[in-house]
C-alpha cells in the first residue's frame, strides 16, 4: 500500500508541473541554466567511465575468444553490441543518477528546509514548474547527448586498448564494428536514455520537493533520490529490452 500511496504523490506532483507555467523566456533561461549544470558538469565523469568500461569489456571478452574457433573480428563486434545497447546507457545512467540525482535533491531539499519555496508560492508562482521542470527537461535533452557521446568513447577505448594488450588488430577491430550492424541499436540506447534521463530527474526531484524537518532530512531525500532513481533505471532497463528487443 505504501508503493501506490508514493505512486500517487509523484503522479500528482508530476501533473503540478504543468499548472500555472512561467513565462517562456523566464523558462527557457532557466532551461539552459540546468543543461549547464547537468550535462557540462558531467562531462568529466562521463569520459572516464566511457573509456575504461570499452577498455576492460575488451580484455575480458578478448581473452575468453584467444585461441578459439571465432574469427578475431567478432571481438569488435561483440565489444560495439555491448556498449551500445546496454553498458553505455545504464552504466551512465546509474552514475548519473548518483551525481545529479543527489545534486538536484539536495537542491530542492535546501529550498525547501529554508523556506524557498514557500516563499515562491507567496508570490503566485508555481514552484514545481520553476524550479523542477527546467530541470527535467534539461537532463532529457543533455543525457542522451552524453549517453551518445560514451558510446562513440567506449568504443574508442575499446580499439586502444585491444591493440594495446595485443588481443586485437585495429583492421580486424573495425570489421568487427562495421559486420552486421543495426541502426536499431542506436534508437533502442537513445530510448532508454530518454526514459532514464526523465526517471532520474523527476523521482529527484520528487524526493528533493518533499523534504521536511533540517539538513538530516535533505541528506536523507538526497540517498532516496539516488537509490530510487537508480531503481527504476534498473527495472525499466529490463522493460525496454523485454518490448523492444523480444518482438
Amino acid at each position: 500500500m505504501k508503493f501506490f500511496e508514493l505512486f500517487g504523490k509523484y503522479t500528482l506532483f508530476v501533473l503540478s508541473l504543468f499548472k500555472r507555467p512561467e513565462r517562456r523566456k523566464v523558462f527557457i533561461k532557466q532551461t539552459i541554466h540546468e543543461m549547464n549544470s547537468i550535462g557540462v558538469g558531467s562531462f568529466g565523469i562521463v569520459s572516464l567511465i566511457s573509456v575504461f568500461t570499452g577498455a576492460v569489456s575488451t580484455i575480458q571478452i578478448g581473452v575468453q575468444l584467444i585461441d578459439s574457433l571465432v574469427p578475431g573480428y567478432i571481438l569488435g563486434r561483440i565489444v560495439r553490441d555491448s556498449n551500445i545497447l546496454e553498458f553505455s546507457p545504464t552504466i551512465t545512467c546509474l552514475v548519473l543518477a548518483g551525481k545529479v540525482g543527489s545534486n538536484i535533491a539536495s537542491e530542492l531539499g535546501t529550498m525547501k528546509v529554508t523556506e524557498q519555496i514557500d516563499a515562491l508560492e507567496i508570490m503566485g508562482i508555481n514552484s514545481a514548474n520553476y524550479l523542477v521542470l527546467p530541470k527535467i527537461l534539461a537532463g532529457m535533452i543533455t543525457i542522451p547527448l552524453l549517453v551518445t557521446y560514451a558510446m562513440a568513447l567506449s568504443i574508442i577505448g575499446g580499439a586502444l586498448s585491444g591493440m594495446g594488450s595485443e588481443l586485437i588488430s585495429i583492421d580486424d577491430y573495425v570489421k568487427g564494428l562495421r559486420a552486421d550492424f543495426k541502426a536499431f541499436s542506436i534508437s533502442f540506447a537513445l530510448i532508454k536514455a530518454f526514459t532514464f534521463a526523465y526517471l532520474i530527474t523527476s523521482v529527484s526531484a520528487f524526493h528533493g520537493y518533499r523534504t521536511e524537518g533540517g539538513a538530516l532530512e535533505v541528506g536523507q531525500s538526497s540517498t532516496k533520490a539516488v537509490v530510487y532513481s537508480a531503481v527504476a533505471v534498473i527495472i525499466f532497463d529490463y522493460l525496454l529490452s523485454e518490448i523492444l528487443l523480444s518482438v
